[in-house]
């Protein structure tokens, strides 16, 4: 049985300074949603992902900041920090390991995403 991950929430301080962020960054906003005066939901999709991130109001009990490794695998390091940097995010300079190639970046509450472009061998053994 397939158990496929869909949404994961981010803990953030302030919602529209988060969906502001994550849209310069790419991401897509797919919803905006609010439900009441305690909560609200709003839906975001990295480029090319199957899963969302979440935030908003009332969604999670996390503190916001507190999530210190969401990671996503992109083709290609070196473009994807050009292109970060170019939408005004601080990005970290690709930091080459044996196990990937890696680009970091925080949002405005502290929340850390790491960007990993996988290793050749990596990629051929998927084959």
């Amino acid at each position: 049985m397939d158990m496929k991950l869909e949404l994961v929430a981010v803990p953030v301080t302030d919602v529209d300074r988060a969906k502001e962020f994550y849209v310069r960054a790419g991401f897509s906003a797919d919803h905006d949603h609010t439900v009441s005066e305690e909560v609200r939901f709003v839906q975001l999709t990295p480029p090319g992902s199957a899963c969302s991130i979440a935030i908003g109001k009332g969604l999670t009990t996390m503190t916001p900041g507190s999530l210190d490794n969401l990671q996503a695998v992109v083709a290609d390091a070196d473009a994807i920090r050009a292109d970060l940097v170019a939408r005004g995010i601080e990005v970290t300079p690709v930091d080459d390991q044996p196990w990937g190639r890696f680009v970091s970046f925080s949002d405005p509450d502290g929340n850390h995403w790491s960007l990993q472009q996988l290793p050749d061998w990596s990629e051929r053994a998927a084959d």
